[in-house]
């Protein structure tokens, strides 16, 4: 991809993809603030601040910023504790600090150790509990909120919500995601619809059940669906109401020592998801661009603050979000500012026709978000590349659909390094980087063990090999290579190679790395690892004198 930093290079597809991230915020952030127990209008100032500030600030190219299902209970609990709305906003201002500390100290740098696997097991766990959360109100069943990703729902279960469906079926709803659903495939599937990329599919899907729903409002029809299952956005009917939609932080509560843990609870939670979701989004990007982890925890700590002056919610980067993004073909940051704009207008403007749009519509739109994160493809992937691989992808998968995102994450980080510890205690692992100038032969030589821990090393030698350089990756010696590194290698030759001229070449990869050798006569990076069993193993990059015939 084309490295224009010019932010409208791609205005026609960032705005599309914008539009339908909008679309798919406005509910969740209302049903974000309803289970926080916060005024409604909190959870779109944060959607507006994360969407416009903390887009514009961050380098992520996909991932959208908002209010957060994961931090539901925390504030929940903490507003009841503190008394008060406004002194918990003072609680957000200090956690905003705290991560723009972090950001400073260099903490997002900690994403460079979460093993590939576990990321995607948990996009795939966030891929099922979305059509399992959204599966009732595709149904018009709504007696839960928008943006709750929780198994447990007090006495009952996401699986006993679903069975609890068919006590509440309404036929219209059904009609209108059953032609949503319809719509959206047709939109990426039928090649002539493919080409009106100004108009997203989750838009006509919108407009089509607005106008359904008004048809059967009109006619009298059974079928047509009440205010319950339609977004419910409060609109200020007079000046005093629109002034308190702004609530300012209670600064006396400083002194509270309260205050200052569920601040330090909010930084800590929220920065942990915000690194898991950058890492997933530069998963997720085409272009396999590399997101600035510290950037982006100033950037999220910047948002924090701006938003609880503001009266908003706390906010993370957030995967339903981000996945959307990326479905709908975003192609820049532009679009997660973009999405920020359209809830600041049309919540201003149009609250009245944003009140008309089905939940059938959007759970349609998610349903489809969800499948494309959890399609059972993944699942073979990761079975084709054996129990080390499989087992922390599933376990995380399992974790996040069952408990929640990070204590999944946890279990398949621990079940990776467990599996790393055992081939470490035979294996030992270093790393060494030098200068490269254009034009040089770069030789990367690969250990007999490299692990996910070495992740966060090698991509930061890939990333700075310069333009129309001549790279030779050689993996003779390697005895195991982490599927992480070898996804690299993989991206780094068939993307970054590609876009910035960089002619590379693969020596002595095995045939289950599924890295295909390059022969003699075509263009090579390598790398080069040494091992020694008296010494401690070093990998080296060097240059060298080496024939790329043209």
């Amino acid at each position: 991809m084309s490295k224009n930093t010019n932010l409208f290079t791609h205005f026609k597809s960032d705005f599309a993809s914008g539009l339908v991230v909008f679309l798919v915020a406005l509910p969740l952030c209302l049903g974000i603030a309803m289970a926080s127990g916060a005024p409604l209008f909190s959870g779109i100032i944060a959607g507006i601040i994360g969407g416009i500030v903390v887009g514009y600030l961050s380098q992520s190219q996909i991932s959208v910023s908002g209010p957060a299902a994961g931090l539901t209970a925390i504030i929940l609990t903490a507003i009841t504790d503190l008394g008060a709305f406004d002194v918990f906003l003072t609680a957000v201002f200090i956690a905003g600090l705290i991560q723009l500390a972090l950001g400073f100290l260099k903490a997002g740098s900690i994403s460079n150790y979460f093993p590939t696997n576990v990321i995607e097991g948990m996009l795939a766990g966030i891929g099922v509990i979305i059509i399992m959360k959204q599966l009732p109100h595709a149904f018009g069943y709504d007696a839960d909120f928008e943006g709750d990703e929780a198994f447990l729902q007090g006495s009952d279960n996401t699986f006993s919500a679903l069975f609890g469906v068919f006590n509440h079926l309404q036929l219209g709803a059904i009609l209108i995601t059953l032609i949503s659903v319809a719509i959206l495939i047709m939109w990426d599937k039928v090649p002539a619809l493919k080409k009106l990329k100004l108009v997203p599919g989750a838009l006509v899907a919108v407009v089509v059940g607005v106008l359904l729903n008004e048809f059967f409002t009109a006619s009298g029809s059974s079928l047509a669906i009440g205010k319950e299952h339609l977004v419910s956005l409060p609109i200020p009917t007079s000046v005093e109401e629109f002034k308190a939609i702004i609530i300012t932080p209670n600064f006396a509560g400083i002194m509270n020592p309260k205050v200052w843990i569920v601040g330090l609870t909010i930084a800590i939670v929220a920065s942990i998801e915000t690194l898991l979701c950058i890492e997933a989004s530069d998963r997720m990007d085409v272009h396999k661009r590399f997101t600035n982890t510290n950037v982006e925890l100033k950037a999220q700590g910047i948002g924090n603050i701006v938003s609880s002056l503001l009266g908003g919610l706390p906010m993370t980067s957030v995967v339903v979000r981000s996945s959307a993004n990326n479905a709908a073909g975003a192609k820049s940051k532009l679009s997660a500012i973009i999405h920020g704009v359209l809830l600041l207008v049309c919540v201003l403007t149009i609250p009245f026709l944003l009140n008309k749009i089905p939940l059938a519509t959007l759970a349609a739109v998610l349903i489809l978000v969800g499948y494309k994160l959890a399609k059972p493809a993944t699942f073979k992937h990761f079975w084709h590349y054996g129990k080390y691989q499989f087992l922390p992808f599933i376990a995380t998968f399992l974790g996040v659909v069952f408990t929640d995102l990070l204590k999944g994450v946890a279990l398949g980080i621990a079940i990776s390094i467990v599996f790393i510890l055992r081939g470490n205690l035979k294996r030992a692992y270093s790393f060494r980087k030098e200068e490269y100038v254009d034009g040089d032969v770069i030789n990367i030589d690969l250990a007999q063990e490299v692990s996910f821990l070495n992740k966060a090393a090698i991509k930061l030698t890939l990333a700075n090999i310069p333009e129309n350089s001549k790279v030779v990756i050689n993996a003779h010696d390697t005895v195991y290579i982490a599927h992480d590194i070898l996804d690299l290698i993989h991206e780094f030759k068939t993307t970054r190679a590609i876009d910035d001229n960089i002619k590379v070449k693969l020596k002595g990869f095995k045939k289950e790395y599924a890295l295909e050798n390059s022969a003699e006569t075509q263009n090579h990076v390598s790398i080069e690892h040494h091992y020694d069993f008296v010494k401690r193993e070093m990998v080296k990059t060097k240059v060298v004198k080496e024939e790329f015939p043209e």
